[in-house]
């Protein structure tokens, strides 16, 4: 069981029969009255976004989410393919599942499969990744200074803002959760 005054980021709780994730949440203490929960949450089954308050001492319990560490192998379509590196069974699943988990992600990474009563909800990228620059504009000198930053795109395809000296080859490492550049590799 999880009190709402325990709530973080991340955590998976079953509320009236639905398995909700907590987005966010902000512990609120007013001057008159009692202390709350405001949270807002996502349905994992349908991507559904809701807000709640709730008071510190109600109690919830916790929703068993399995996450199997699957390696991704190729996109076919509208369907994206994975295998159990341990017992190699693969998994196909559909784009509306996926979402934009895989902007990020190239063929033969370890993304995390979530799923709750064998039912797959969501995908999981890994938190970093190390991508190669296949087109952006070149860098002049003395343009270092300035702390300004130039569109890049990755070999996956997706666009990332990067700083002036970045140029086509180069090697970056990514943060698949905000789509940040962090450093040269």
């Amino acid at each position: 069981m999880v009190s709402a005054g325990d709530f973080r980021n991340g955590i998976t709780v079953e509320i009236d029969g639905q398995v909700l994730q907590i987005v966010e949440f902000q512990h609120v203490k007013p001057g008159k009255g009692a202390a709350f929960v405001r949270t807002k949450l996502k349905n994992v089954i349908n991507g559904g976004v809701v807000e709640r308050t709730f008071r510190p001492t109600e109690k919830f319990p916790a929703a068993r989410i399995d996450r199997i560490d699957m390696q991704y192998l190729y996109q076919d379509g509208e369907q994206y393919n994975f295998m159990n590196t341990e017992n190699y069974e693969q998994l196909s699943l559909n784009q509306d599942v996926v979402g934009n988990a895989m902007t990020f992600v190239k063929e033969n990474d370890i993304c995390k499969i979530c799923s709750y009563n064998g039912s797959v909800f969501s995908v999981e990228p890994p938190m970093f990744v190390e991508l190669e620059i296949t087109d952006t504009e070149p860098g002049f000198k003395g343009d270092t200074a300035t702390g300004a930053s130039k569109p890049a795109i990755v070999e996956t395809g997706a666009q990332v803002s990067v700083p002036l000296f970045v140029n086509i080859g180069d090697k970056i490492k990514i943060d698949t959760r905000t789509g940040e550049y962090l450093s040269r590799v």
